[in-house]
């Protein structure tokens, strides 16, 4: 019984020499035997899944597809202001005509106008004529405003000051007899301080009897709502005051000031730009009265301020047709580089792997 124990264990050793010398026999035998005791092989390694990082998801295409649009948003604004620019310049164009033939229309005797004529807030831009005499002692400095002579510039302001008409026909009732504010032109720095020193000597003096600017224009129909004073003192005023002067100008509008203006401070005297409705207020004058400035050429060498505005001045803007145009073709030209660099971000050259 030994002896064939020992011949079986002396068995075993030689097919597991011969197992060894050639593996691929090892491992299906021990597949068979395996399956001959009753065990399962093993089953092979899973594959390791590939990390959350490198698998492309729905929402990663659409920002990127995002990103790529967002590229062309710098061409398609730029594009959108050259095509603005354009159109500014064409109502550019249009306003300059538009007031080139107001101003070549002929002017309007105010003295002869009549309030039921026309619609006055239609008749911006067109010259008028009017006779009368200016009341100083409501001027209003508008300022302060540069003037450049020679190449020196000197800093001063615009007066303005009522025109009180006088009439032709002081028996047509249907006559406008209103004031009328008049910007007279630039003055020096001077003529303000000196106005406000000669104010404020005036305040401080006794009071006396004085004809105001509705006592001066009574006789008019229209301005019986806002005095009811004899004709006689009318008259006798009017002898009092100096003489009558004629003025040219063109019938224009309140100014729009930019962000950077300060307000209008009526109380110390400091205007900034012209409000014909304040200014109106201020000077206690009616709604309906307009705001004319003067553009009258005849000036004497011996009084030579105030300076009336040049009529050039009316037609040219601050940003003329031509800039408009230049300033188009900077946006255009910008888009173009703009959307190219975005076209050439995206597409993939052919040298790129």
């Amino acid at each position: 019984m030994v002896t064939a124990m020992a011949s079986n264990r002396f068995r075993a050793i030689g097919k597991l020499e011969i197992r060894f010398q050639n593996p691929s026999k090892l491992i299906f035998s021990s597949f068979s035997s395996a399956s001959s005791v009753g065990l399962s092989p093993p089953a092979p390694p899973s594959p390791t899944p590939p990390p959350p990082s490198a698998v492309p998801t729905y929402k990663e295409g659409e920002r990127g597809k995002w990103s790529k649009l967002a590229l062309f948003l710098p061409g398609a604004i730029t594009l959108g202001l050259g095509s603005w620019q354009i159109a500014r310049r064409q109502e550019k164009i249009e306003m300059i005509e538009y007031r080139k033939k107001r101003l070549d229309m002929d002017p309007i005797a105010l003295n002869n106008f009549s309030v039921q004529d026309e619609n006055m807030s239609s008749l911006e831009f067109r010259k008028v004529m009017c006779e009368g005499h200016f009341d100083e002692s409501k001027n209003i400095y508008i300022g302060p405003r540069s003037r450049s002579i020679s190449g020196v510039t000197e800093n001063g302001y615009y007066v303005i000051s009522p025109l009180i008409p006088t009439s032709n026909a002081r028996n047509d009732n249907s006559l406008l007899q209103v004031p009328v504010l008049v910007n007279r032109g630039w003055v020096p720095r001077e003529w303000r301080d000196n106005f406000f020193k000669t104010s404020q000597h005036t305040k401080k003096e006794p009071s006396t009897p004085t004809i105001t600017i509705e006592e001066k224009v009574a006789g008019s129909s229209w301005w019986k709502f806002w005095s009811k004073t004899s004709k006689s003192v009318i008259e006798q005023s009017e002898e009092a005051i100096a003489p009558s002067v004629k003025v040219v100008g063109v019938i224009r509008g309140s100014e729009k000031p930019s962000i950077f203006v300060p307000e209008n401070n009526p109380q110390s005297g400091q205007w900034f730009y012209v409000d014909v409705s304040a200014m109106k207020r201020e000077c206690g004058l009616p709604e309906k009265c307009i705001y004319i400035e003067d553009i009258n050429e005849n000036i004497k060498a011996s009084n030579p301020y105030p300076l009336p505005k040049d009529v050039n001045t009316l037609i040219r803007h601050s940003v003329m047709p031509q800039d408009h145009l230049n300033y188009t073709i900077t946006w255009y030209t910008l888009s173009g580089a703009v959307i190219y660099m975005a076209f050439k971000r995206i597409r993939p050259t052919k040298g790129r792997r």
